[in-house]
């Protein structure tokens, strides 16, 4: 039997046993793509010795809920461990408000600070007609074309740090970021059963998230933003499929993005790899390299 069919099972009956079992990893999806050879040599996440309680019933709470979705994302020590620093290569597809289809390829750098406000993540997109590069980093927001700086409009700007705000890893680092997260309840949408969980951070930003009680993957979140200044606020929803096993931890592979319930972008994972040796200078602002040259 496949390693993680296994567990799987081992993880049903402990929870048939007791209601506080210990959280054990999710089945991996069946389906798995061909990555670098770093990838190919991964297996599952490993269990921690001391584990988080699994969340069972309704007499659970928000602390327990976020740390078993923690775990079952590969635990914090892996996730920190691993997801250090590391290079996503995907397509993204968008719709624009007049109804026109946008494909681009993309490539995403990052490296993790302590928290969400020191990392710095650097996109580089590439259009038929266009390319260029947004850079996050000592909680600036900038973009490069042809080398030079310039000052993203307001509508990329908000797109590319909502992104960033309102995702997984958001969750994931909820306590890193000092963020406050409260469990709403359960539901069941759709024959599937969820844990619902809002978390707030710092900056008074809300997402909600709906996670599913037998894998405790985050299916989908909510938030609410205006797109730009003044204008009527915007309901999002950001849902995630495809899960798979990358260097230890899972990643949803294929994303969709609807406003007002309306699909606006829809992006697919090609490749990922973590761990990789990034230079600091390509999250630098080339003017202001310029200008520290002698």
């Amino acid at each position: 039997m496949h390693r993680l069919d296994l567990f799987s099972t081992i993880c049903c009956a402990l929870l048939t046993i007791s209601a506080t079992s210990v959280v054990a990893q999710d089945k991996a999806p069946a389906t798995q793509e061909k990555t670098t050879p770093a990838q190919n040599k991964t297996a599952a996440p490993e269990k921690p010795a001391a584990a988080q309680e699994k969340p069972a019933g309704l007499n659970v709470t928000a602390e327990q809920v976020a740390e078993s979705s923690i775990l079952a994302y590969g635990s914090r020590v892996v996730l920190n461990q691993i997801r250090r620093n590391g290079l996503e290569h995907g397509k993204v597809t968008r719709t624009t408000p007049e109804g026109r289809i946008e494909e681009a390829t993309y490539d995403r750098r990052f490296i993790r600070g302590d928290n969400a406000t020191k990392d710095k993540v650097r996109l580089d997109e590439k259009m038929p007609t266009l390319e260029y590069s947004l850079i996050y980093g000592d909680g600036r927001l900038w973009g490069i074309i042809n080398g030079t700086a310039f000052t993203p409009k307001q509508e990329t700007a908000s797109s590319f740090l909502t992104h960033y705000w309102h995702t997984i890893d958001a969750l994931l680092r909820y306590k890193e970021n000092e963020s406050t997260i409260s469990l709403v309840g359960k539901d069941k949408q759709k024959g599937i059963d969820l844990y619902v969980l809002d978390l707030e951070d710092k900056e008074k930003r809300k997402t909600r998230y709906y996670i599913s009680a037998h894998t405790l993957h985050v299916l989908w979140l909510e938030y609410e933003e205006s797109p730009l200044p003044g204008s009527s606020a915007v309901k999002y929803t950001r849902k995630f499929f495809d899960y798979r096993i990358a260097q230890s931890t899972i990643v949803p592979y294929r994303t969709v993005l609807l406003a007002n319930d309306k699909q606006i972008e829809e992006t697919r994972i090609l490749s990922v790899t973590y761990g990789l040796r990034l230079e600091d200078s390509i999250f630098q602002n080339p003017d202001v390299q310029a200008n520290s040259n002698p």
